[in-house]
């Protein structure tokens, strides 16, 4: 997916600031590709029989699969051009997901510092994965590389340097042929 007009730069959003993502349904078949594409077939997760005798009673939804489900939720939440994840600097897990439960996400931005020049600058993000009954299942503190305005003018810069190059080289050929 290329960054379309929608997509914010570094530049465009403040600390403080907070979204919340649209719903996602946690069903029996991502607990099941995700324990094929993990390897993790703990029986808490794949074995109905075994899970009723947890404290939990049923299945539980593989803790990294939320992970995963949450971030990305938070591609639109909000919609960044970021270019890389750096860090998680925390994660918790607080309560169980069960096949069924419908997580959203809801991100703030707690501190940003320009790197480059302008042309990227480092986010730091509270987000919290919570349940349809509002309850937050999964919380932390994570790290993104986000692309700035300045990065935009400068790839603009070069693009029109690079074509008046090519431009000069069309001009000398043709002038010499």
């Amino acid at each position: 997916m290329a960054f379309s007009s929608s997509h914010l730069y570094f530049d465009d959003v403040e600390v403080g600031q907070e979204w919340e993502s649209s719903g996602r349904t946690i069903t029996e078949a991502d607990v099941v590709n995700f324990a094929g594409v993990s390897g993790d077939f703990n029986p808490i997760h794949v074995d109905h029989e075994f899970a009723k005798s947890t404290p939990f009673r049923r299945p539980i939804a593989h803790g990294l699969l939320i992970l995963s489900i949450g971030s990305g939720l938070g591609v639109m939440c909000p919609p960044m051009r970021t270019v890389a994840f750096l860090q998680v600097r925390e994660w918790n897990f607080r309560e169980p997901t069960f096949i069924g439960d419908t997580v959203k996400l809801r991100s703030r931005l707690i501190e940003k510092s320009l790197r480059g020049r302008g042309r990227r600058g480092e986010m730091i993000w509270y987000r919290g994965v919570i349940n349809q009954e509002g309850k937050v299942v999964q919380d932390g503190i994570l790290i993104t590389l986000v692309e700035g305005r300045a990065g935009r003018k400068s790839a603009a810069s070069s693009s029109t340097a690079e074509e008046s190059a090519d431009l000069s080289v069309e001009e000398t050929t043709a002038v010499a042929g």
